[in-house]
C-alpha cells in the first residue's frame, strides 16, 4: 500500500523547517558577498561569532528545559537567527556585540516565550535594538567602503579584521599600545549614506549628490550599500521563486516607501526626504524586505493581512528615518507591527464557510449541522 503525504493546498512540494531556513541562510549569500567585498571581512567574523554563541546559547536552554539537543539544533532556527543578526551588526564591531546580542536574542527573545513558533517578536530584530539601545556608539561605527580609503591606508585583511574584533590576538594590545594607536576600528568608520543625507542642511539634492563622495562615487543610493541591497534583493528574489514566502509583505513594503518618498521628493529641493532609489536601495530596505519582515512566526497570516503588515511597516520606515533619531529604521518599524500583527490578523484571516466574522454560525450552516444530527 502506498503512503500518501499529505500537504497544504497551496504548497507545491513538502518543505520542513531545516529546509527552509537553509534556504533562508543560503540566499544571504549574495548580499554577505556584497557586504564582504566594500567593507571587508567584519560582516563574515560577525556572522561566525553570532553563529557560535547561538548553538550554544540554544543547546544550553535546550538541556536546561531537558528536552533532546540535537532535535531542536537540527532545525536550524538558531543558526538563522544569527545570520541576520551577525549581517545587521557594523562590521569590526567588537566581539562582544555579537555575543551579548545573540545571546539576548536567542534565551530571551526566542526561549523565553517557548521556543521556534512561540516568540511574539522577531529574535534577531530584539537582539538588535537591545544592543543600538544599550551601546549606541559601538553600533553606528559603519567602516567606509574600501573605494573610499585614503591612499596611505588599505582595507584590513583577514588577520587584522580578527584582531580588531578580537583585540586579546593582537599583539600590539597585548604589549600596551593604545586601541588609536594600532589602527583599530577608529580609523575606518564613516557615516552611511542614510546619515549623511539627514545632515543635508541646505543644498539641492544634485548638489549635495556632487559634494559627497559617497553619493558622487555611487550610482543610484550611496557607494556599496546599492549593491549590498541589490545582493539582497537577489537572494529576496530566490526565495519567492523557492515559494518559501508569499510576494505581499516585501511588495506592501516597498511600495509604501517608495510612495512616501515620491510624496515628500519635492523634486530634489533642499528639504527633500530623499528620492525612492535612495529609499530602496539605501541602509538595510532589501534586506529587511525579504529576511525580515517575512518571518512566518511574527508576521501576519493572510495574504491581504500580509499586504497591510509590509504596507506599514514601509510607512513606518520613512518616518523613522525621516524624522526620527535613528537614520535606518527597519528593525524599530519590524518590532512595532509585530505587536499589531495579531489584530491585522483578526479583521483579514478568510472567513470559515457557514460561520460569519465574528465567529458564530449563520442560520444556513445551523440548518445544516440539524439537519446531519437527525
Amino acid at each position: 500500500m502506498a503512503l500518501l503525504k499529505l500537504t497544504s493546498p497551496h504548497a507545491h512540494s513538502a518543505q520542513n523547517t531545516a529546509r527552509v531556513m537553509q534556504l533562508v541562510i543560503l540566499a544571504t549569500i549574495p548580499g554577505l558577498f556584497a557586504l564582504t567585498l566594500f567593507f571587508g571581512w567584519g560582516s563574515l567574523i560577525n556572522v561566525t561569532l553570532s553563529c557560535m554563541v547561538a548553538v550554544g546559547s540554544e543547546a544550553l536552554v535546550i538541556r536546561l528545559r531537558k528536552r533532546p539537543i540535537m532535535f531542536y539544533l537540527k532545525d536550524y532556527s538558531a543558526i538563522l537567527t544569527a545570520v541576520l543578526l551577525g549581517i545587521s551588526l557594523p562590521p569590526l564591531a567588537p566581539w562582544w556585540i555579537a555575543v551579548v546580542g545573540t545571546s539576548f536574542a536567542i534565551i530571551i527573545a526566542k526561549n523565553l516565550y517557548g521556543g521556534l513558533g512561540y516568540n511574539p517578536f522577531n529574535p534577531a530584530m530584539i537582539g538588535y535594538v537591545v544592543l543600538l539601545i544599550s551601546f549606541p556608539v559601538q553600533m553606528t561605527a559603519w567602516p567606509a567602503p574600501a573605494e573610499l580609503y585614503p591612499s596611505d591606508m588599505q582595507v584590513p585583511g583577514l588577520w587584522h579584521s580578527i584582531q580588531i574584533v578580537l583585540p586579546l590576538l593582537n599583539p600590539d594590545t597585548l604589549s600596551g599600545v593604545s586601541e588609536t594607536a594600532s589602527g583599530t576600528i577608529d580609523a575606518y568608520t564613516a557615516a552611511t549614506p542614510l546619515d549623511t543625507f539627514k545632515q543635508n542642511t541646505g543644498l539641492l539634492v544634485d548638489q549635495f549628490y556632487k559634494k559627497e563622495l559617497f553619493f558622487s562615487q555611487g550610482t543610484w543610493a550611496g557607494l556599496g550599500w546599492e549593491w549590498v541591497n541589490i545582493g539582497f534583493l537577489l537572494g529576496g528574489l530566490f526565495l519567492l521563486y523557492r515559494k518559501i514566502f508569499t510576494w505581499h509583505a516585501p511588495l506592501g513594503m516597498l511600495l509604501s516607501l517608495a510612495l512616501c518618498s515620491v510624496i515628500f521628493y519635492d523634486s530634489g529641493s533642499s528639504s527633500s526626504l530623499g528620492s525612492p532609489l535612495f529609499h530602496l536601495l539605501s541602509g538595510a530596505t532589501m534586506f529587511g524586505a525579504f529576511f525580515i519582515i517575512t518571518d512566518p512566526v511574527t508576521s501576519a497570516t493572510s495574504n491581504k493581512g500580509r499586504l497591510i503588515y509590509g504596507a506599514l511597516i514601509g510607512v513606518l520606515i520613512f518616518i523613522i528615518r525621516s524624522w526620527g533619531s535613528y537614520p535606518d529604521a527597519i528593525a524599530f518599524a519590524v518590532l512595532l507591527m509585530n505587536f499589531a500583527a495579531p489584530l491585522i490578523d483578526n479583521y483579514t484571516m478568510p472567513r470559515t464557510y457557514g460561520y460569519s466574522k465574528s465567529g458564530v454560525k449563520s442560520n444556513k450552516k445551523r440548518k445544516e449541522d440539524q439537519s446531519d444530527a437527525r
